[in-house]
């Protein structure tokens, strides 16, 4: 029986969901969480659908087996390829992510918008069914971004080979005269920085994270599962890796005022 107590279970294939985990508690701060980073067989975007929802539903049961009451599936590749199989076998709610090219779609004025994403999202049937529902109009300029999760995950976030990385894949989008720039991996927000700094001033960078978190909420409200109220068991949030944490540390180092924060590695 799911329970208001119960955690919002979050993964992703590494680190990168920690953008996700970070909108949603800040939106929910009554929320107890345990987040699962898949860092040792990152990154998912190279794998095929097969391995893919294989992952997922590895990762799905390690949720539950801990008493999540919801699962946010805070990889754009891992919902665009699986989620559909785990709200088909499984009967907690799920949430999902997808690159945010509606919005994308909704602002430009260039009627030309770019995305950033990995091979698996880019190549994924509920990509192209997404894309194909947006007016004919506007042209989306699709960029693979090989190596970047790999390099977010071994600690390389403001490394020069990671500039250079970026250089090469974005300087083309903005030839192209795109005017919204989409991420469609979570790991990417922790670029945003340096990303600014390649495309200028003037190009709308757009992440899901925030749509997600409010999603999370929703779905939790019409499920009566929302905690609206402290309970006597004190909130927690679960840290669980099967790679060294040191990355994770790092990118959750401004969250310290999080006294109930724990960062664990585990195999699973």
């Amino acid at each position: 029986m799911i329970q208001k107590d119960f955690s919002i279970g979050i993964f992703d294939s590494g680190v990168g969901g920690t953008s996700i985990w970070k909108e949603i508690n800040h939106l929910l701060p009554l929320e107890s969480t345990l987040y699962l980073s898949d860092s040792k067989h990152a990154p998912y975007g190279t794998k095929s659908k097969e391995e893919i929802i294989a992952l997922a539903i590895k990762n799905t049961e390690y949720l539950l087996n801990r008493n999540c009451k919801i699962i946010v599936v805070a990889c754009n590749t891992a919902t665009t390829n699986a989620i559909a199989y785990l709200r088909k076998h499984y009967e907690v709610p799920f949430i999902g992510i997808e690159p945010a090219i509606k919005p994308a779609a909704l602002q430009t004025k260039t009627n030309t918008i770019g995305i950033l994403a990995t091979k698996g999202t880019l190549n994924s049937g509920l990509f192209e069914k997404t894309s194909q529902k947006l007016d004919k109009e506007i042209k989306i300029v699709e960029q693979i971004g090989t190596g970047l999760v790999a390099l977010i995950e071994n600690g390389k976030l403001d490394s020069e080979e990671m500039t250079q990385l970026l250089q090469h894949y974005l300087m083309p989008m903005v030839s192209e005269n795109i005017d919204c720039l989409v991420l469609g991996c979570t790991h990417y927000p922790y670029l945003i920085p340096q990303i600014r700094k390649i495309i200028g001033p003037k190009i709308h960078i757009i992440d899901s994270g925030q749509a997600v978190a409010k999603q999370t909420k929703k779905v939790l409200s019409e499920a009566g599962l929302l905690k609206t109220i402290q309970t006597k068991n004190k909130r927690s949030h679960q840290f669980l890796i099967n790679r060294d944490k040191n990355t994770l540390t790092e990118l959750l180092a401004d969250c310290e005022k999080e006294k109930s924060l724990i960062l664990l590695e585990t195999d699973f």
